[in-house]
């Protein structure tokens, strides 16, 4: 593996993995003090769900600048609008990837310490993988397009969260927690499903250029997205049995209440 290493990559790399385990302790303790203001149930939840509830916010927060910059760099920027894509990379893409690995670091230490109550081994196994895949990336310099839309896929983690949220509140019954699970069915269609169809497509297209990684590269991008789209069909399909079992209750409840 030819090593990505300059004198801005020394800066920039532990930099911005320093600025995402910031931005997570940020976050964490934001949540918690607006939380306590603006929610009148969150101080009597219990301490461990304090804990998840400050976590999933900067989970989600993470997802939100993970996507928007993803989306930036792979859609509108010209980064990867060439025939030769496996070897660009960007400052920004560096820098996001820094900053994701310094937030799944955090956050892996977060469900180790509170094992299992923060998630148990799929986590581990989603953010382990995660982790190698950008590691490599990033020291590497090679597909950064790749990993970028791997990325994008944390687009669906604030439905996820908000779901939480409302279950915690108390509010299933309430219509917000209808549309957001259709929404979250929707986006993990789209973004965990459907881009990960297009991932593979892609790679079969331009397979000449992954076969140029070294060879370590070139066997975990054939090993380790599958591995993470065999994962996302799982929990496809639990959003879908979940959408299922709401939508029976809410029309078993509309029927009872015409019927009275």
């Amino acid at each position: 593996m030819d090593g990505n290493f300059g004198s801005e990559e020394r800066i920039l790399w532990p930099a911005s993995v320093l600025a995402g385990i910031a931005m997570c302790a940020a976050v964490y303790d934001i949540t918690q003090k607006v939380s306590s203001h603006c929610f009148k149930g969150y101080d009597n939840l219990s301490p461990m769900k304090k804990v998840e509830w400050n976590n999933r916010g900067f989970s989600t927060f993470h997802a939100l600048v993970a996507a928007v910059v993803s989306f930036y760099l792979v859609v509108i920027s010209d980064l990867f609008h060439s025939n030769i894509i496996i070897d660009r990379n960007s400052w920004l893409s560096d820098a996001m990837f820094g900053v994701s690995i310094g937030y799944f670091l955090t956050d892996l230490v977060m469900i180790l310490w509170y094992f299992p109550s923060l998630g148990g081994k799929e986590y581990l196994l989603h953010h382990g993988l995660s982790m190698y895949a950008i590691c490599l990336a990033l020291l590497s310099g090679k597909a950064h397009m790749y990993i970028l839309m791997v990325l994008f896929t944390e687009a669906t983690t604030p439905f996820v969260n908000l779901r939480w949220y409302l279950e915690v509140a108390g509010k299933k019954t309430h219509n917000l927690y209808l549309y957001n699970g259709l929404a979250l069915f929707v986006g993990w269609l789209v973004a965990r499903v459907i881009l990960f169809i297009y991932f593979f497509t892609h790679m079969y297209f331009h397979f000449d250029q992954v076969k140029s990684i070294f060879p370590l590269g070139f066997y975990s991008i054939l090993t380790v997205p599958p591995a993470l789209a065999v994962m996302n069909l799982f929990w496809f399909w639990k959003i879908f049995k979940g959408m299922l079992k709401t939508l029976s209750k809410r029309r078993q409840q509309s029927e009872n209440g015409k019927a009275e």
